[in-house]
C-alpha cells in the first residue's frame, strides 16, 4: 500500500514537474516570438538612407506624375487607344503609388503629393490642346519622355538602393514602366506622330 501511495505521489509530482515546464516552455516562446516581432519592425522601421529615401520619393512623384497627366487625357483625349492607355497609367501607377506610399509610412519618410512644377507646366499645356494635337502631346509626353526617364532614374537608383523594401519596389517598378514605355512607342509608331 504504501509502494502504491509512494508511486501515486510521484507520478502526481511529475504530473505537476511537466505542466509547469510546458507553461515555462510555452511561455518562452512567446517571449521569444514577441522579441523576434519587435526586433523586426525595429528592422523594417530603421531610417533609410538619403539615397534610399530620395528613390523611394522620386517613385512617388513619378506615379503622382503619370496619374495627374493620365486623368486629363481620359477627358481630353480623342483617340480611344490613347484613352485606354491613360486608364492603363491611372490603374497601374496609382496601385504603385499605393505600396511606394505603405512603405513610406512603415519607414517614416514624408512624400510628395502633387505633381511637380516641370510637369504642372506640362499639365497648364495639356489642358489648352484638343483633338489630335492633344493626343500627341500627351503621347510624347507622358507616354514617351516621362517612361524613358522614370526607367533611366528607377534602374540607376535600383543598383544603389540598400533596404530590401526600397529595392524590392524598384525592382517590381522596372518591368512595368518598360511595358508603359513599350506600349507608349508602339502606338506613336503607328499612328505616325
Amino acid at each position: 500500500m504504501q509502494k502504491r501511495k509512494t508511486l501515486k505521489s510521484l507520478l502526481a509530482i511529475s504530473a505537476i514537474a511537466a505542466m509547469f515546464s510546458t507553461v515555462s516552455v510555452q511561455a518562452q516562446k512567446q517571449t521569444n516570438a514577441a522579441q523576434n516581432s519587435t526586433a523586426g519592425q525595429t528592422a523594417s522601421n530603421a531610417r533609410l538612407s538619403a539615397g534610399d529615401e530620395k528613390a523611394l520619393k522620386d517613385m512617388a512623384q513619378a506615379n503622382i506624375n503619370e496619374v495627374a497627366a493620365a486623368r486629363i487625357a481620359l477627358q481630353k483625349a480623342q483617340s480611344s487607344e490613347v484613352k485606354t492607355f491613360a486608364q492603363k497609367m491611372i490603374e497601374d501607377h496609382g496601385g504603385a503609388l499605393s505600396k511606394v506610399q505603405a512603405v513610406a509610412q512603415q519607414k517614416g519618410v514624408s512624400l510628395p503629393t502633387e505633381p511637380d512644377a516641370m510637369h504642372k507646366d506640362m499639365a497648364a499645356k495639356l489642358e489648352q490642346q484638343t483633338g489630335d494635337a492633344f493626343d500627341k502631346m500627351y503621347m510624347e509626353n507622358a507616354g514617351t519622355k516621362d517612361h524613358e526617364m522614370v526607367l533611366s532614374k528607377l534602374k540607376s537608383d535600383a543598383q544603389n538602393i540598400k533596404d530590401p523594401d526600397v529595392k524590392a519596389l524598384a525592382d517590381a517598378h522596372i518591368p512595368v514602366v518598360e511595358q508603359h514605355l513599350k506600349s507608349a512607342q508602339q502606338m506613336s509608331t503607328q499612328s505616325g506622330k
